[in-house]
Formats: C-alpha cells, sequence, structure tokens
C-alpha cells in the first residue's frame, strides 16, 4: 500500500508549457483554410485576407479551447484534494459522531426490532400486509 507521500509524489502534475502549441495549430489550420476560402472567394487580395483572418480565429479558438481544458483539470484537482483522492483518505470520515453505547449501529443491527414479522425475501411473491 502506498503511502500518502509516496501517492504525492506519484500525481503528475498538470502540463502549462504546452499551451502554445495548441494555439499554434490552431492558427495555422485557421490560416490555411482562411487563404483557402478567400482565394476561391476574392483571389489573391481574398487569399491574404483570409489567412489573417483565419489566423486570429484559429489561434483564439485554439486558446479558449486550451483555457476551458486548463480550467477543467485544476476543478478536477482541487476536487480530489477535497475529496481525498491524491491525499491518500479516500473513504476517511471526517465526521465526529458520538460513540455507540451498546457498539452496534442500530438496534436492527442487534435484532431488537423488525417492521413486520414476514420480512423473508425468497419464495412467491407475498401478500401485502392487511391494513
Amino acid at each position: 500500500m502506498k503511502t500518502p507521500e509516496a501517492k504525492a509524489e506519484a500525481v503528475t502534475p498538470i502540463p502549462t508549457h504546452s499551451r502554445h502549441v495548441v494555439e499554434a495549430a490552431g492558427g495555422a489550420l485557421g490560416a490555411l483554410g482562411g487563404a483557402a476560402t478567400g482565394a476561391a472567394m476574392g483571389g489573391p487580395l481574398g487569399a491574404v485576407a483570409g489567412a489573417v483572418i483565419g489566423a486570429a480565429m484559429g489561434a483564439s479558438s485554439g486558446w479558449a479551447a486550451e483555457k476551458a481544458s486548463s480550467d477543467q483539470a485544476h476543478a478536477e484537482a482541487a476536487l480530489d484534494d477535497e475529496i481525498g483522492v491524491t491525499a491518500g483518505s479516500i473513504g476517511v470520515s471526517t465526521l465526529a459522531h458520538p460513540p455507540s453505547k451498546t457498539n452496534a449501529p442500530s438496534a436492527a443491527a442487534l435484532g431488537l426490532s423488525s417492521d413486520t414479522a414476514d420480512s423473508e425475501a425468497e419464495g412467491p411473491m407475498q401478500a401485502p400486509p392487511e391494513g
């Protein structure tokens, strides 16, 4: 079983250095699509204008997509920390319940109470209780 320190070391950091790659790819594809569309509609001058507009739109779309992805990753990391996934405390209760007087969770667990006399779940369907 891993210790919390070993788990913390195994967690990979959120990459932030590849952010400009997405923007550059979006800009390049936007420029290419804009140039093709501009050339088809307006000739060489349309190709230049389309490339510039397409590059700006592609780069801004790449930035927005990367920003949303980064925000989501940070939100998930914060949630993982909060519920104990990365700190090694998942499933550990932090509630302060009063101690049990009989060392049993409930009277039903001790067999002291039951709602109905017929509580078996096997066999044919039972008739509903009279009432």
